[in-house]
């Protein structure tokens, strides 16, 4: 019995060394990523720049589709806020806060997209609205009463585009950073109690970039014996 047992293993070990001899020569394994170099990400960026000549900050939310690491194409939206002074005392408190937000389309050529570092030329091109809070006597800011005593929120929409330039730190297959500097180009809004005025202006700012910039792997292909 105990020789029956030796000899069935040493068969099954013999035809699991053959079968795998067999995979290893009919198969090759190659690395897809060095061709496949399509991707999708989602980013977050801060930037600081002026708004009417006050300095204001911006957060921008991206979500784009990367092809052959030389073209983003996507989604863009941006928060912004700037404090700006009661000059005119037309408002309540020392301070006023012009707050809005606007997006659009995202669309960013790369060059030299396969190195480490990278440059690209990023254009949001869309809309957006934006309006006046008050200071409140407590500390914070407030929709300002004339909205109140009219029972709407007033805002006051602009078509804006954003072309800039960036550096792109490619980390890994899934972290991208960016560095770079935007300028605004804007309609005229006309806010209430503040005025009229635009979002013309630059700004700089630092960015992450997560997702798979590379959705190529590992795998096998049957290997050609007539090559």
């Amino acid at each position: 019995m105990q020789k029956l047992i030796t000899i069935f293993f040493v068969l099954v070990v013999a035809h699991s060394l053959s079968a795998q001899k067999k995979e290893t020569e009919d198969y090759i394994q190659f690395d897809d990523r060095k061709n496949t170099v399509h991707g999708v990400y989602i980013g977050l960026t801060q930037h600081l720049g002026k708004l009417e000549n006050e300095w204001a900050g911006f957060t921008s939310f991206k979500l784009a589709y990367v092809a052959n690491r030389k073209l983003e194409i996507g989604l863009e939206g941006t928060l912004f806020f700037s404090e700006v002074e009661n000059e005119t005392g037309v408002y309540r408190g020392d301070k006023a806060l012009l707050v809005g937000a606007y997006g659009g389309l995202h669309l960013e050529p790369i060059l030299f997209g396969n190195k480490f570092i990278s440059v690209s030329f990023p254009l949001l091109i869309g809309g957006g609205s934006i309006t006046l809070l008050e200071e409140k006597e407590q500390g914070g800011y407030e929709f300002t009463s004339d909205e109140y005593e009219n029972g709407a929120f007033e805002f006051d929409n602009f078509f804006i585009a954003e072309p800039g330039v960036n550096l792109l730190y490619n980390i890994s297959r899934f972290v991208q950073i960016e560095t770079g500097v935007k300028y605004r180009f804007s309609s005229q809004y006309n806010v209430p109690l503040y005025g009229k005025g635009n979002m013309n202006g630059f700004s700089a700012g630092l960015g992450l970039k997560i997702g798979i910039f590379n959705m190529g792997r590992k795998k096998k292909k049957i290997k050609d014996n007539f090559n």
